[in-house]
């Protein structure tokens, strides 16, 4: 049977190693982003003083809105509760697009960009650097690294069975590095006993990471843990609310800026959660995140009148049904993000320590080749 296995694994290995190196590097090199981008950058995304208090949040957008140029509106505010962060202030287009200002002045900090680096990296993480085809061909990035990553998931329980010992003493033997009987015992426990360490953490990131890969894998995902996808449902037209007549105004008829009562509406979310992450606001709806849950995409979801602020509903998280959960957790999961910085670090190694396991299998499987054509070669000499 180990031998069967044996075959499977290399057969699978040797072609498709280097790529989960390269997929399994980069995921690497991901899990820290966003803290690295904040430390590489910090003039964006803090302040150098901090003030008595930040300006009212109607006030900072105005004065946003005077110093953007026209033709992207703004669509909202994010707002962090330490006292040295920026807002962030969205805009409409293009997509994703928003600049940093200091909450105590109005300045506009700059603009977030991804970095030329972590762009670079992400494409090649997800598409070996291709693009989606403009007349919907084949995405040939997505196929290789979505197979790639079903193949590894493979190679791992394999793996896993090959190395499995027959004894608690080849047990204690399989998990053990030698780091003083030389290189090959090095490479060889680097590879089997290093693959046993990061097996589980290494398998989940692979599965929740062919959500993103396969529709036919993601919709089997979700109902594997009894949740049903569907097609989202057209967004409904919202009624028009009192006094956003489409008519023009009369000159005695003047209306309030869209941005009058946001602060209202921060000032009792914040009141309400004291231990959020962000809290951000656009035109007649809020949301409120936090960490409490694991799931770093979490939030409470609210709605306001835009023109008292006064909050008139809300749609907690702990509410939500499992289908709006689970998204937000495979996130969280694959990402590492779902424990802060102590899970941050362990996924990171772990997909560290994955990248090098094709590459110390090409060794060994180098060696063992040259091994056989050595014993070969030394008994024609005999002979």
């Amino acid at each position: 049977m180990k031998k069967a296995f044996r075959k499977i694994h290399l057969w699978l290995a040797v072609p498709f190693g280097l790529i989960i190196t390269i997929i399994c590097f980069t995921g690497a090199l991901l899990v820290f982003e966003d803290q690295i981008a904040q430390l590489t950058n910090r003039p964006l995304y803090h302040v150098e003083k901090v003030g008595d208090h930040p300006l009212p949040l109607g006030t900072l957008v105005e004065k946003v809105e005077n110093q953007l140029t026209k033709g992207a509106p703004i669509t909202g505010v994010t707002v962090y509760p330490q006292p040295d962060r920026t807002y962030q202030v969205n805009l409409s287009a293009p997509k994703g697009a928003a600049v940093y200002i200091n909450p105590y002045t109005g300045e506009i900090k700059g603009q977030y960009q991804r970095s030329p680096f972590y762009r670079t990296v992400f494409t090649l993480h997800r598409w070996l650097l291709d693009s989606q085809p403009a007349n919907g061909g084949i995405f040939w990035g997505r196929l290789v690294t979505g197979t790639t990553t079903l193949l590894f998931a493979v190679i791992l329980i394999t793996g896993a069975v090959i190395w499995w010992p027959r004894s608690r003493k080849g047990l204690k033997n399989g998990i053990q590095i030698a780091l003083h009987k030389g290189k090959a015992r090095f490479w060889h426990d680097l590879h089997a006993a290093g693959g046993i360490y990061v097996l589980l953490l290494v398998l989940v990131m692979a599965l929740t990471g062919l959500t993103w890969s396969f529709k036919w894998y993601n919709t089997a995902f979700y109902k594997l843990f009894g949740v049903e996808t569907s097609a989202k449902a057209p967004a409904q037209k919202q009624p028009a609310q009192p006094g956003n007549s489409p008519e023009l105004p009369s000159s005695s008829d003047v209306q309030p800026s869209p941005f009058a009562c946001w602060q209202q509406v921060y000032d009792q979310l914040a009141a309400a959660n004291p231990d959020n992450l962000k809290i951000e606001i656009t035109d007649g709806s809020a949301s409120v995140s936090n960490n409490r849950y694991g799931n770093t995409r979490g939030s409470d979801r609210y709605t306001f009148d835009p023109q008292s602020g006064e909050i008139t509903g809300s749609s907690l998280y702990k509410d939500t049904a499992r289908s709006g959960k689970m998204r937000g957790w495979i996130y969280a999961v694959h990402t590492g993000a779902w424990g802060g910085n102590a899970s941050r670090i362990l996924w990171f190694l772990a997909a560290l320590l994955g990248a090098t396991l094709p590459l110390t299998g090409y060794y060994l499987w180098i060696k063992r080749l040259y091994r056989k054509r050595h014993n070969r070669t030394g008994r024609r000499v005999a002979h």
